[in-house]
């Protein structure tokens, strides 16, 4: 099954477990159907939080007002590090200690894909955050994950510093909102095929199949 162009869109948040864990599932199943290196796939930015403060805040504050308190968001980290480990990602929540604003994260990874690099960068940002625990809406820690992922560090440091890429990410993701997402993951095979959320393997495999037979 690897005649076929498949183009695949990811709108996602960089601060959302769930797309991690989406992300492995879609590259499992695009190593079982032989076309890891084929599909052209791309990420785009869909911000959980367009209104949080440039700084940041507590994340048990934000979490336990969203969710209801500590036991119910106990509860949902322990689900969510269980679909993690079955993808091979660990997840360290008690590492992080604050929500970021991630609009400068979608910026770097806008830019990581104008060199080539994105889905390198996409990964860095999710392992920084949700198994080191890095700040990942500060500059300095995004010029740091943008060296893993084999960019360089100079051109990101002034890239940051400048206006670049800010009317680019708020087009793409105000694309995202006319498509109708209300949230991620959300995947967008070969524009037409649509799935919501990070469906299982198996699901994954249903969609290639679909968008390229």
């Amino acid at each position: 099954m690897t005649g076929s162009v498949l183009t695949i869109e990811v709108y996602s948040d960089v601060v959302c477990p769930w797309c991690y864990v989406g992300k492995r599932r879609l590259e499992q199943a695009l190593e079982s159907t032989g076309r890891q290196e084929s599909a052209l796939v791309f990420w785009r930015p869909f911000q959980l939080n367009p209104t949080m403060p440039k700084e940041g805040m507590d994340r048990r504050v934000y979490l336990e007002a969203k969710f209801g308190g500590p036991g119910e968001m106990q509860a949902i980290e322990n689900r969510i590090s269980g679909a993690g480990a079955s993808a091979g990602i660990e997840f360290a929540f008690e590492r992080i200690a604050r929500t970021p604003n991630t609009f400068d994260a979608h910026r770097l990874i806008w830019f990581a894909q104008q060199q080539g690099r994105q889905d390198a960068a996409v990964e860095e940002l999710f392992h920084g955050y949700f198994t080191e625990g890095l700040t990942i809406g500060e500059a300095g820690v995004l010029v740091s994950l943008a060296g893993r992922a084999g960019l360089d560090v100079a051109a990101v440091g002034r890239f940051l510093a400048s206006h670049d890429g800010i009317e680019a990410v708020r087009q793409e993701e105000a694309r995202g909102r006319q498509l109708g997402i209300r949230g991620v993951p959300y995947f967008v095979f070969n524009g037409k095929t649509a799935l919501s959320g990070a469906q299982p393997v198996e699901t994954f495999l249903e969609a290639i199949e679909q968008t390229t037979r």
